[in-house]
């Protein structure tokens, strides 16, 4: 008999009559690999065809046809399909629906018992075992579907269920018999004892319909997320809604555990293909005479064997190598890195011994298994999903490929998984915190937490983040996000020469700011080789933006965003500069500025601000719009701007000169005092800043700072912190910037021009950050505006009458001028608007719609969608601003943006120099 291969159709295997086809089936499982995978898998013999689909990440379908059923013309189709189309054969659910369908019924399970008063870690253990017991039954491990009868069974007689599957778990934990059938020894951990919780009937009838699903197919690299999400109180939400698919994960296995070891393989079969040609030579040769026949054999002989034995010493050498191959994720959650590493390693091995076998060196079994796998986890029951998911990935492997799996036990102790903090430990002998010790590992990879800087007192509690933050500050700044520690342990393990490459997932914010030191540092040491520098992933059913980073000691090549570049800067970027080398400029220092932070209710509506504006003065003999101001944040200036007041206590008025201000005051302390003040689901201070509830009537930022340098413009510029759309704009002086807006000193068009150019744009996208769903640049004073070289004499630090004496200035002022006059003409409509004043003085005038017509149109009018259609008259005002911006650079207005970034950096470089 023999086998046939279609590529992209399928692999047949045809044996004769009587033979086991599921013995066939194994067989060519063994080849597949080596037959590119394709999507069909058939075995006949003379009176059967089993067509198996084949498909990564489908739930398998299986086709028995008998000769009598090729009468049918569906059933002739399925072959013709298999020759023609197999696209039609392809299964409509993929191993994700079944993971979420599982998961969501148990979810409810998990609930009720938890309802019922079990705690959480038992109720996890428990739902592992039963996830276990499920997937084990449906690949063969537990015998005549045992448990699903089990279950059945106790659907009659609920209160036999606990006994029954004490009774399971009991021979499972040892190997032994449930009545008159042999269970084989599992435990591994998860079988150690005998303990099951009681299930009522309605719970009974959820499992049972649970494991009616087919869990051979179920995809362990989502099974832990789902789970965790359904199984965790506060995840339930997010149930099934989001998992980190296996492309996103495999961008740190690939570069770090594939491509590598790959490349290995490959050097070493070229040197097993070198042995295999000399033993093939050897048994090529020829005497000349008969006298010399005994002495050439011989010596070909020997040859032959030396080839050989050198061939077969590189292939042991290589899986040796891969044997001894250790992959460690340090925050491994519920075990998806680990579990695709392993695929990964199974992947390479089976790969080295089918192409080792095609060079005559002989069929080898795997070798390679859990042990290969090193995590640390801090949660008990993700990290016992750890377990669980590596099991359940390994099984599947050996029996997609043709293998049986394990036995004695079939479940290997995975003690390698360890539950414990991965960053620092309390040493109670001691009395004092220290480093965690991490295992010694080949390689890194892993997803950390992501946890802000300013979030972690209140998620970790004080002593932890206090000690955690002494614990590292020889290499880290104490106000860096918590993934970022993981970074700086990696790195540090690297440049030890304990670990070879590391692969890593961070929010991106780890570009910018304080929390890309860390990647400045490998930056200028040429250590990241690969990265992924802005990627959509999901923490918890929240979209974020990450960025993925692959380091190793010193790279020879790097790959960026799929690509080929010459380097990876600090930004993850293959720029000419790296921001990492930027100064911060004296001139433009004290010239920006975010608005205030209020954490409170002093916003005030327009009827209650014109209220207070039109009451008599108060017993202090002050006005009420002494503490009413305007406000705006970054999205009111971009969609509308909408009429906005606030309470404004200032930065120093006390407690009793608050109160003056009578009718502001009452408002504040009946509703800014009790949210200060206000207590959390645990009875803690929802406000942890002591200062913030003792200094309760004002803001939590009140910015003097700001206050001082805009004291006397008769208007300020803003821009939104946050925006894809980068606009500058004038504000009246009595509007108060909201912590959304960055507020400037600047009143005057050369400036704003200069600010609202191409060229500053150009290079605020180079030095800014990046957030939230919509992947929005941030505009960051440090990072941003106070690198930023102006054109030299129209600095920040030029005095206003001095610019417009510039010749630069001038020619800058008039275009500048222009566009923003525009602008306000196409948003305010002279024929659309009417002009109303305030009831007091020293606030601006309001432009309201003459109608409802009027109305209708002005909501349309907005900044955000003037710039997304950007009309020609817009094009035409912004290409004559930044005419006259790049001559007051001295530069031609078409210089590449590559040329522009270049020479805006080393302006930066020169000044800092200067300056310094």
């Amino acid at each position: 008999m023999g086998r046939r291969m279609e590529k992209g159709h399928f692999g047949w295997e045809y044996k004769g009559p009587g033979k086991d086809l599921d013995a066939a089936y194994r067989q060519l499982l063994n080849y597949s690999v080596a037959l590119e995978n394709p999507p069909l898998l058939i075995v006949s013999d003379t009176k059967r065809i089993v067509v198996r689909t084949n498909w990564t990440n489908t739930v398998q379908q299986t086709y028995e046809i008998d000769l009598d059923d090729l009468r049918d013309g569906a059933t002739r189709q399925i072959l013709k399909d298999a020759f023609s189309n197999p696209e039609a054969l392809r299964p409509k659910k993929t191993r994700q629906q079944l993971t979420e369908d599982a998961a969501t019924e148990f979810a409810e399970l998990a609930k009720g018992l938890r309802a019922r008063g079990f705690n959480s870690q038992e109720v996890a253990h428990f739902v592992n075992r039963l996830v276990f017991c499920m997937f084990a039954e449906d690949v063969g491990l537990l015998p005549n579907h045992m448990f699903t009868r089990m279950l059945e069974q106790a659907l009659k007689t609920p209160d036999d269920f606990e006994g029954d599957a004490e009774t399971l778990f009991g021979a499972m934990k040892d190997g032994g018999k449930v009545g008159f059938e042999n269970v084989e020894w599992f435990n591994g951990g998860l079988f150690d004892n005998t303990l099951a919780l009681p299930l009522e009937k309605d719970e009974i009838r959820v499992a049972l319909k649970v494991a009616k699903l087919d869990w051979s197919d179920i995809d362990p690299s989502i099974l832990g997320t789902l789970f965790e999400r359904g199984l965790d109180p506060d995840k339930r939400s997010q149930l099934g809604a989001h998992y980190t698919d296996r492309e996103k994960i495999m961008l740190i296995v690939n570069p770090v555990v594939v491509d590598p070891l790959t490349k290995e393989w490959e050097q070493t079969r070229g040197l097993i293909r070198e042995q295999i040609e000399k033993a093939d030579m050897a048994r090529q040769r020829r005497p000349r005479t008969q006298k010399e026949a005994r002495r050439v054999h011989a010596a070909a002989r020997r040859q032959e064997e030396g080839a050989l034995r050198k061939a077969r010493k590189l292939r042991a050498g290589f899986i040796e190598r891969l044997r001894r191959f250790r992959v460690l994720d340090p925050a491994c959650g519920s075990g998806n890195f680990l579990y695709l590493s392993l695929l990964a390693l199974k992947d390479i091995e089976h790969r080295a011994n089918l192409d080792a076998e095609a060079l005559g060196l002989g069929r080898a079994s795997p070798s390679v298994g859990p042990e290969a796998l090193k995590g640390i986890e801090i949660n008990p029951y993700a990290a016992e999903l750890a377990r669980v998911s590596v099991w359940i990935g390994e099984i599947q492997w050996m029996r997609r490929n043709g293998f049986d799996a394990s036995r004695n036990p079939i479940l290997r102790p995975l003690s390698n998984i360890e539950c414990r903090d991965a960053l620092i430990e309390f040493d109670t002998e001691a009395g004092e915190w220290r480093e965690s010790e991490w295992p010694n590992a080949d390689v890194i990879v892993g997803n950390p937490p992501f946890l802000g800087n300013k979030k972690m007192i209140d998620t970790l509690g004080e002593e932890y983040v206090v000690a955690l933050r002494r614990t590292f500050r020889e290499t880290l700044p104490g106000g860096v996000d918590l993934v970022v520690y993981w970074f700086d342990k990696s790195w540090r393990r690297i440049n030890d020469g304990v670990v070879r490459k590391a692969g890593l997932v961070s929010t991106n914010s780890i570009r910018h700011g304080i929390d890309s030191k860390i990647l400045v540092k490998l930056a200028k040491q040429n250590s990241i080789f690969c990265a992924w520098s802005d990627e959509a992933w999901v923490v918890e059913g929240a979209d974020v933006r990450v960025s993925v980073v692959c380091i190793e000691k010193k790279a020879s090549g790097f790959m960026l965003n799929g690509g080929s570049v010459e380097r990876i800067t600090s930004d993850l970027s293959d720029a000419l500069f790296d921001n990492g080398d930027l100064k911060k400029l004296a001139q433009n220092a004290k010239a920006s500025f975010v608005g205030v932070i209020l954490n409170g209710p002093f916003e005030i509506d327009g009827k209650t601000a014109r209220n207070w504006l039109s009451q008599p003065k108060n017993v202090n003999g002050r006005p009420n719009s002494d503490v009413i101001n305007r406000t705006l944040n970054g999205d009111d200036l971009l969609q509308g701007r909408p009429e906005k007041w606030v309470i404004d206590f200032g930065c120093e008025m006390s407690l009793d000169e608050a109160a003056m201000y009578e009718l502001p005051f009452a408002y504040a302390e009946q509703n800014v005092l009790p949210y200060r003040q206000r207590l959390d689901e645990k009875g803690e201070f929802a406000v942890r800043a002591v200062s913030e509830r003792k200094i309760w009537w004002r803001f939590a930022r009140s910015r003097p700072n700001m206050r001082k340098f805009l004291a006397g413009l008769n208007r300020i510029l803003v821009t939104p912190m946050v925006s894809s759309t980068r606009v500058f704009c004038f504000l009246d002086k009595s509007y108060l910037p909201d912590q959304k807006l960055v507020a400037f000193p600047f009143s005057d068009f050369v400036r704003f021009g200069i600010l609202q150019s191409s060229i500053h744009e150009l290079w605020t996208l180079k030095t800014c950050s990046w957030i939230g769903k919509g992947n929005d640049p941030t505009y960051a004073n440090q990072s941003v505006f106070e690198t930023f070289p102006f054109p030299e004499g129209l600095t920040p630090a030029t005095e206003e009458n001095a610019l417009s004496e510039n010749l630069y200035g001038r020619a800058i002022e008039k275009p500048a001028k222009s566009l923003n006059e525009l602008r306000e003409n196409w948003l305010n409509p002279a024929d659309l608007v009417e002009i109303v004043s305030e009831p007091v003085e020293g606030y601006p005038i309001r432009i309201l719609p003459n109608d409802d017509e009027a109305a209708a149109v002005l909501k349309t009018r907005t900044l955000t969608n003037l710039y997304n259609d950007r009309p020609t008259w817009l094009e035409n005002a912004h290409r004559a601003l930044d005419d006259a911006v790049a001559a007051a650079y001295g530069w031609p207005a078409d210089l590449p943006e590559d040329q522009v970034l270049r020479r805006l950096f080393e302006l930066n470089q020169e000044r800092s120099t200067t300056q310094s």
